[in-house]
């Protein structure tokens, strides 16, 4: 199953550009300001409200204000759940980012009736310097089991192989790059550069730069049976690559992106999109500045069984 009705969401209680995560997330931009979490909080409102009014399934939890987590907004870096009732917990990069992983929020989940059965807790690789931030680094293909990962201080080569292999997927790896501060760098999370729905993947391949990796993406992308619709880098860096397949409880498809994001695309690349699915946007410009994330990473999906 590639795509889930229910999503969880983080609501946050002190957003703000976080100067951890800033050393190697080249999307992020220091506007951090007085009304900066004031106008965070409007933008997370609305934006659960427009998925909500499409009768998409979304969980909320209220950010806890007794550490200082300023990326809370973007859950699905430290949890992911799957349909056999495991929860995964994951090493983070950023140390400030290792609080967000509360016990409350899974009990919040348990509480809107679904089965945890088991939670596997990756995170003490955090102790050898080796990081796997869930379904921001790691793209998945359900139906196909295939993961695709970018390697990055955020994404261990190593750790993503084993990973894969527990959960008997084959792992897609590749290298991508995007340009900043006058020079090619490694792009932090792979879901700010493709994203893999039921029937398509939308995906930046100038960001591979090296062919033979980019020719590999492209043939297992075909061998699926997915339509590919490319973005370019300069769509990528407006977060045209960070988006999310879901559904509602009426079994209806949506394509979740923010509202940059949906500015960026072409005529023909939405209507590719519009093929399988509608489109959800929502302004999200003081999320997308300060933290360097969009629609997609604030969404982690739950695939867990109903109780």
């Amino acid at each position: 199953m590639q795509t889930t009705d229910t999503v969880l969401m983080i609501e946050p209680v002190n957003f703000g550009f976080n100067a951890e995560t800033a050393e190697n997330n080249y999307f992020q931009t220091n506007t951090e300001n007085g009304n900066t979490q004031e106008k965070a909080l409007k933008e997370f409102n609305a934006f659960v409200a427009k998925l909500r009014d499409k009768k998409i399934n979304v969980i909320t939890v209220k950010d806890s204000s007794d550490t200082y987590t300023p990326d809370s907004i973007f859950p699905n870096n430290w949890v992911s759940f799957d349909a056999a009732g495991n929860t995964f917990l994951y090493p983070m990069f950023a140390e400030n980012r290792r609080l967000e992983r509360r016990n409350e929020v899974l009990d919040a989940i348990e509480n809107c009736g679904f089965l945890i059965n088991d939670i596997i807790d990756l995170s003490e690789t955090e102790n050898d310097g080796k990081y796997l931030e869930g379904t921001g680094s790691m793209i998945f293909d359900h139906d196909k089991k295939l993961a695709y990962g970018s390697v990055s201080l955020r994404l261990d080569e190593d750790l993503f192989k084993k990973y894969c292999e527990k959960i008997g997927y084959e792992a897609i790896v590749f290298h991508s790059f995007q340009t900043a501060n006058g020079e090619r760098l490694p792009i932090y999370h792979t879901n700010v550069m493709m994203c893999v729905g039921e029937k398509f993947v939308v995906i930046c391949l100038d960001c591979i730069d090296a062919e033979i990796e980019r020719e590999k993406v492209i043939e297992v992308i075909k061998n699926s049976g997915k339509e590919l619709i490319e973005i370019s880098e300069d769509q990528m860096h407006q977060f045209a690559g960070n988006m999310l397949q879901a559904k509602n409880s009426e079994n209806e498809n949506f394509l979740i992106m923010s509202q940059t994001a949906f500015k960026s695309l072409n005529q023909k690349q939405i209507e590719a999109i519009e093929k399988y699915c509608e489109i959800i946007y929502a302004d999200l410009e003081t999320i997308e500045t300060n933290g360097g994330g969009s629609a997609r990473c604030m969404l982690a999906e739950v695939f867990l069984p109903k109780v």
